[in-house]
């Protein structure tokens, strides 16, 4: 019998750039599996280069906004050479800007669209965006999100979506016991005000109490990265190593190097960071934002600590360091919990949903999305 022919899928995301960003890494690494599987792959990129000498258009704000769209929309014919149209996305006017006209485009030229939203502020986008984004969630096929947080933010809006877990590497990342446990801290946050950096520079003050040679680096970059070195400043901290935005290459060497992951976030997801720390050995600290919960176990798998609270932050890093073999333990059951997160399973949770949007004929495709009950 003939092998059937798998689609051809288009991923509409972000480019990977060097400072990451979860949707073009999830986009890049789902690429490359699907490629390794047998799937042909093309990656449209929602912010493609600038032309040589235009780039200086990136640092001024609306301006590179119409470049990018001047540059972008076009690209969205190519679609039309496609079998699916596979689409990440953001929320608010990110969700507008690309992942809609790449549905609308995809809708017209009568392809399967699927939806891969991933964004923690989906509860306040859903919630008060209103006519903005309702409306056209009825051009997908099907809504993807990548945990059960998202799942039940979109029910409690009558949106029916499939869970397919982000996946992590875990062939990238050495799995190291910590013994000793040493005070070596790390932050691979990006510098928006969602992600409580400035939280994590508290806690370490209050941290450094207890043990004076404890360091701290932090990887990323963003909008809030004066204000942060700032903070530092003005709590005179010392051992702060402020690394800049760090290629996704590079990221398993920052874990081999550090013993402790601390994760502020105000707002989040099913975040690749923890996911990270858990496959090199690394206890994990964190707020319960988004998914964590489901991703760890307090005081099984890991340690939860409550939102904007820098004390409760450093008392359960303290603590761990403190009690080493209780981190080491709780280490050890966060790297059990990773086969969800597998390819093997993954990947055929993706291979499914293609499948099945394939076997719809154009005229029996659902006019939106199926609504929870």
């Amino acid at each position: 019998m003939r092998k059937p022919t798998l689609p051809h899928i288009t991923i509409v995301a972000p480019h990977v750039t060097k400072s990451g960003g979860g949707q073009a890494l999830h986009a890049a690494d789902l690429s490359d599996h699907l490629r390794r599987d047998g799937y042909s792959v093309h990656l449209l990129p929602i912010d493609p280069d600038f032309p040589p000498g235009a780039r200086w258009v990136r640092r001024v704000p609306y301006l590179r906004t119409l470049l990018n769209q001047s540059l972008y929309l076009p690209s969205l014919l190519t679609l039309r050479r496609t079998d699916i149209v596979h689409v990440s996305s953001a929320s608010y006017w990110s969700f507008l800007l690309a992942p809609l006209p790449a549905m609308i485009i995809g809708r017209l030229l009568g392809k399967p669209v699927i939806l891969n939203y991933h964004s923690g502020e989906a509860a306040d986008h859903l919630g008060r965006w209103g006519v903005l984004v309702h409306p056209w969630l009825s051009l997908a096929d099907e809504i993807v999100v990548p945990s059960e947080y998202l799942r039940q933010v979109f029910k409690s809006h009558g949106y029916c979506t499939r869970v397919i877990h982000n996946t992590v590497d875990t062939s990238r990342f050495l799995y190291r016991v910590r013994d000793p446990l040493r005070p070596r801290l790390l932050s691979t946050r990006n510098f928006e005000w969602y992600y409580g950096v400035d939280h994590t520079l508290r806690a370490f003050k209050l941290i450094q109490r207890t043990f004076p040679d404890a360091t701290l680096e932090i990887a990323g970059a963003g909008s809030r990265e004066r204000d942060l070195h700032a903070l530092a400043r003005s709590l005179k901290l010392t051992g702060v190593h402020f690394l800049g935005p760090v290629a996704p290459s590079d990221v398993p060497a920052l874990h081999e190097r550090a013993d402790i992951l601390m994760n502020s976030a105000l707002i989040d997801n099913q975040p690749l960071s923890i996911l990270e720390a858990m496959a090199s050995g690394m206890p994990v600290v964190s707020t319960n934002v988004g998914d964590v919960g489901n991703m760890i176990e307090h005081g099984v798998s890991g340690t939860i600590v409550p939102q904007k609270d820098p004390a409760a932050m450093a008392a359960a890093v303290v603590f761990l360091l403190k009690y080493p073999d209780a981190a080491r333990a709780m280490a050890s059951r966060a790297v059990e919990r990773l086969g969800r997160y597998s390819w093997n399973r993954v990947g055929c949770q993706w291979s499914d949903l293609y499948s099945d949007v394939m076997q719809q004929r154009p005229n029996e495709r659902p006019r939106g999305i199926r609504h929870a009950a």
